[in-house]
């Protein structure tokens, strides 16, 4: 997605800044990678999903967005880019998204805007919020980098897979 290889994180940061900054880009690599996996032969293309975490997460909602054939899609503590309304309108899969309610990147006003795209698109989705919970809360090596308002949860972690998996549970059988 990056365009490199395992970036160091200062070098992912600023190279996810530039692919929000340039949504057709991100697409287009987006496109790219969908099209080399849903071409594989073991792939079922009627049960195809995504997951993604902090950028990944925005990345799976713009993969949608671009009316690719998922099923379902889930975002963990996902930032979320503005959409317009025929954008919105192409994403047909379930949408599961895993917040922490403390979480300093994604505030609550900015998720509050996204889901009324959502419900304005007519989109399935659903949100668990975590308590006390802040961002990264899957990443057991977060605390090391010591970022306020980061920090691994292992119960939301816990309880966010288990969301997810029900949600594959669900739509996929």
């Amino acid at each position: 997605m990056y365009g490199e290889e395992n970036p160091p994180l200062d070098r992912a940061m600023a190279l996810g800044k530039a692919l929000r900054g340039d949504v057709p880009l991100l697409r287009s690599r987006l496109s790219a990678a969908f099209g080399v996996l849903a071409a594989q032969p073991r792939v079922d293309p009627a049960r195809l999903a995504a997951i993604g975490f902090c950028m990944g997460g925005a990345a799976v909602i713009e993969l949608a967005r671009t009316g690719a054939p998922l099923v379902c899609l889930a975002g963990f503590h996902s930032g979320f880019l503005v959409g317009i309304p025929e954008e919105n309108r192409a994403i047909k899969g379930k949408l599961l998204l895993c917040h922490g309610a403390d979480d300093p990147i994604v505030t609550a006003a900015q998720r509050d805007a996204f889901l009324a795209e959502m419900d304005e698109a007519g989109v399935d989705w659903q949100l668990h919020l975590y308590g006390g919970v802040g961002h990264s809360f899957t990443n057991p090596d977060i605390d090391a980098l010591d970022l306020p308002g980061f920090a691994y949860h292992p119960l939301a972690d816990a309880r966010s897979w288990q969301a997810m998996l029900n949600m594959f549970n669900e739509v996929l059988g």
